[in-house]
C-alpha cells in the first residue's frame, strides 16, 4: 500500500491568458517510457526507467501529484489503465519481466490487487487492457517472443494464457474494439457509447467482471508488432478458447516495415466492417493498414509519413479520426484522413524543453 501526502497544485501552462500545450514536471529520476491518461482524462501515469510510476490528478489547467508506485525490479515501459466500470485500477510492466496491478481503494490510497512476477523471461515491453465488455483482461508483449493474457475471475483469481508470437520478441500490443466486426452502423454506435459515465463501486464491479457473452461476431482480436519487422493479428477461437493467428491476409507487396515494429494502435470503431490499424517503426515510417468488408478480408497498407528519425508510439482519439505520433525528434503531430483518403498534417507539438 503507498500513501501520499497532498501537493500542491501546479498550472499547466506557462502563460495563463493562453491555453497551450500540457507540460508535465513529473520529477521523475530517468527517462519517461510512457504517459497515460485515465478515460475521464483526470488521472495521468508515467513510467520512468527510475523504476518508479508516478500519478496524477488534473483538473482543467492544473495537476497534482498524488502517488508514486514502487516495486518493480527494472525500468517500466508501459502503463495502461482499465474501464471506470472496475474502478480506478492500473497496470504497469517492466524490464524485469513483471507486470504489477494496483487499485486506488481511496484517493490517494494504492493497493496492489496482483503482482505477477516472472510472467515473463524477458522484458515486458507494452501492456493494454481489453475492452471492458470481455472483462478485466490485460494482455502483455515481451521480448521472449510471447503474449500473455491475465483474466481476472470471479473469484478473485487471475488466469494467465500464453502464445507465442515470434521469437525474436514483441514490441507492441493492442486490442481491437468490441464492435470491430459488427455488421451494423447500430452496433458500432450502441457499443461506442456503451456505459460511456458508467463508474461502479470496486467491488461490485468485481463480483461482474466476467458476465458478458462471448459471440464469434465480439471475440477478442489483438494487433502485435514485432522485432521481425512485421505486425500479426490474433484471435480468441470462440471454439477451442485458444489464441489462433488471424486468416485475414495482409499486404505487403507495396510496402511493409524494415525495421522493429515500435507500437500498435487498432483505431476505435467508425465504420461497420471496417477496421484500421496504425503502426510505426525504427524504419522511420508509420503505415495505416485497412480492412474494409469485415473478417477474412485482406488488410491494405498506405504509407502515413516517412519520418527523419525513428517513431516511437502512435495513439488514437477517442474518436478514431486524429492519429498521434511520436518520433525521436522530439515531436508528437496530429494527423487526419481527408475525404479523399489521404492522410495530413493538421498540428504539431515540440518537446517543452
Amino acid at each position: 500500500m503507498t500513501v501520499h501526502p497532498p501537493a500542491a497544485a501546479v498550472p499547466l501552462t506557462n502563460d495563463g491568458s493562453k491555453k497551450g500545450p500540457i507540460y508535465v514536471d513529473t520529477q521523475h529520476d530517468d527517462m519517461i517510457h510512457d504517459a497515460q491518461m485515465d478515460y475521464y482524462g483526470t488521472k495521468l501515469a508515467t513510467s520512468s526507467s527510475d523504476r518508479t510510476v508516478k500519478i496524477y490528478d488534473v483538473n482543467g489547467d492544473s495537476y497534482t501529484h498524488t502517488a508514486t508506485l514502487q516495486g518493480h525490479g527494472g525500468p517500466v515501459w508501459s502503463v495502461s489503465w482499465s474501464h471506470p466500470k472496475f474502478g480506478i485500477v492500473l497496470a504497469s510492466s517492466s524490464f524485469d519481466g513483471s507486470v504489477m496491478i494496483h487499485r486506488e481503494s481511496r484517493p490517494r490510497e494504492w493497493t496492489m490487487i496482483h503482482n505477477a512476477r516472472n510472467l515473463h523471461d524477458s522484458s515486458v515491453n507494452s501492456i493494454q487492457f481489453a475492452p471492458h465488455q470481455f472483462g478485466l483482461v490485460l494482455a502483455a508483449a515481451s521480448s521472449d517472443g510471447k503474449v500473455s493474457v491475465l483474466t481476472h475471475g470471479q473469484d478473485d483469481s487471475w488466469n494467465v494464457e500464453y502464445f507465442t508470437d515470434n521469437s525474436l520478441g514483441v514490441n507492441a500490443i493492442s486490442f481491437g474494439p468490441y464492435s470491430a466486426y459488427s455488421s451494423s452502423q447500430a452496433d458500432v454506435d450502441s457499443n461506442a457509447n456503451a456505459n460511456a459515465t458508467s463508474n461502479q463501486d470496486p467491488a461490485s464491479a468485481s463480483a461482474n467482471v466476467n458476465n458478458y457473452p462471448s459471440s464469434a461476431q465480439h471475440k477478442m482480436h489483438i494487433v502485435t508488432g514485432g522485432c521481425d519487422n512485421r505486425i500479426r493479428f490474433w484471435n480468441k477461437s470462440a471454439n477451442s478458447q485458444q489464441w489462433e493467428i488471424d486468416s485475414s491476409a495482409i499486404d505487403t507487396s507495396s510496402i511493409s516495415h524494415t525495421d522493429w515494429v515500435r507500437d500498435v494502435a487498432w483505431a476505435p470503431s467508425i465504420v461497420p466492417n471496417t477496421n484500421i490499424v496504425a503502426s510505426c517503426s525504427e524504419d522511420r515510417t508509420v503505415i495505416i493498414w485497412t480492412q474494409k468488408g469485415g473478417q477474412g478480408h485482406e488488410w491494405k497498407p498506405v504509407l502515413l509519413n516517412a519520418f527523419s528519425d525513428p517513431v516511437w508510439r502512435v495513439s488514437w482519439s477517442v474518436t478514431g479520426s486524429i492519429l498521434a505520433v511520436s518520433s525521436g525528434d522530439n515531436n508528437v503531430t496530429l494527423w487526419k484522413q481527408t475525404m479523399e483518403g489521404t492522410w495530413v498534417q493538421v498540428s504539431s507539438v515540440q518537446d517543452g524543453n
